[in-house]
């Protein structure tokens, strides 16, 4: 007698449980996860961008390619400037700070909505492009990607936040060290000398005294509330402050009772 001829099942049946669910997929050893690995010095992750209102400032960061080398020289700091001046007459889309490190550029900016920012951005880093290849001392131009492929972005919606934005741009430069051997009091490297809000200008009438060949940065003065003056509620940023890290900033912020746990 013949035997019953057993039902072909189908191939994605075996990809399941009794009850429907997908069976637990066992990695062999020494296999690596599913989907291409994120290189080392990636930038932010392809997620949707968090929404803001106009009256919501946002930090930017900005990170370049290593073949860039050190942007801490007077030929990027012109570049970077000159690039700052092409997207001065934006008025949808405003840088009010920026700072230059080694390998990244921070940038604090206000926009009318996600379509000026990413015009603007897109405009700013077109720009600045452009400069910094034309800056690199090479025997041929250099004609390839500076930035990387996505920047950081955090919306600023409280004054404390604001205040602590303000002096992790301005005095980055002290995080990472960059002040040692130098006589200026902020960054040369940054628009400090036109921030107004430094504790040692608080009975001053006059700004910071820079050499007659320096040029600043072209940058807005602020127009959103929490960057014109809501911060100060928090206190004046002293220039030999050290940016820390957020949770250190947020218990020195509490009052001189706060602690942190080392």
């Amino acid at each position: 007698m013949a035997r019953p001829r057993e039902r072909k099942r189908h191939v994605q049946q075996d990809w399941l449980n009794e009850d429907g669910t997908k069976k637990a997929r066992k990695r062999k050893k020494g296999a690596r996860p599913v989907g291409r690995p994120r290189k080392p010095g990636a930038g932010s992750p392809h997620t949707i961008r968090e929404s803001f209102k106009a009256s919501e400032p946002l930090h930017i960061v900005l990170r370049v390619e290593e073949v860039m080398g050190n942007l801490r020289r007077r030929s990027m700091y012109r570049a970077l400037r000159a690039a700052t001046l092409a997207v001065a007459s934006r008025e949808d889309f405003r840088i009010v700070h920026l700072s230059i490190q080694r390998l990244h550029v921070h940038l604090l900016v206000e926009a009318d909505g996600k379509r000026a920012l990413s015009r603007g951005l897109q405009a700013f880093e077109i720009s600045a492009a452009k400069h910094m290849n034309a800056g690199l001392k090479w025997k041929q131009r250099r004609r390839g990607k500076v930035f990387t492929d996505r920047y950081h972005s955090e919306v600023i919606r409280s004054r404390r936040q604001a205040r602590h934005a303000l002096a992790y741009v301005l005095n980055n430069w002290r995080k990472h060290r960059e002040d040692r051997g130098m006589s200026w009091n902020v960054d040369p490297f940054s628009s400090g000398c036109s921030f107004t809000g430094w504790k040692a200008l608080e009975k001053k009438l006059v700004m910071w005294k820079v050499p007659a060949t320096y040029e600043a940065m072209i940058v807005w003065l602020p127009k959103t509330w929490l960057l014109r003056e809501g911060w100060m509620l928090y206190g004046r940023i002293d220039f030999r402050e050290v940016p820390s890290s957020r949770r250190k900033q947020r218990a020195t912020q509490a009052g001189p009772r706060a602690r942190v746990r080392s």
